[in-house]
């Protein structure tokens, strides 16, 4: 059974930066596609980025494209976010997904963290 525990969130001015991390334990982990979703309150949960077993292919959500970086080392999967704003307050959730290839779904994602706040402040 694969665990996915989230840490790093936190309080941000716009601007600023700030690094969530997902630390993975249990079954075959190396060969998941992982990704990243986050969900702001009264939204549903939307996708962010997302990274193959190997680290060599990534996906982000055009909302987020050039500020955030998807990466992936020993068991744990990183999301660098950059130039961050308000919109994007949330909380974030790493999902690792049974199979091969990305996937912007969040229906395709077969195990989830309990997620990390992420507050940007204006």
């Amino acid at each position: 059974q694969v665990q996915l525990v989230e840490s790093g969130g936190g309080l941000v001015q716009a601007g600023g930066s700030l690094r969530v991390s997902c630390a993975a334990s249990g079954g075959t982990f190396s060969i998941f596609p992982m990704g990243w979703f986050r969900q702001a309150p009264g939204n549903e949960r939307e996708f962010v980025a997302a990274i193959t077993w190997s680290g060599g292919i990534t996906s982000y959500a055009d909302s987020v494209k050039g500020r955030f970086t998807i990466s992936r080392a020993n068991a744990k999967v990183y999301l660098q976010m950059n130039g961050l704003k308000p919109e994007d307050t949330a909380v974030y959730y790493c999902a690792a997904r049974i199979g091969t290839g990305l996937s912007r779904s969040k229906d395709a994602y077969d195990y989830w963290g309990q997620g990390t706040q992420v507050t940007v402040s204006s």
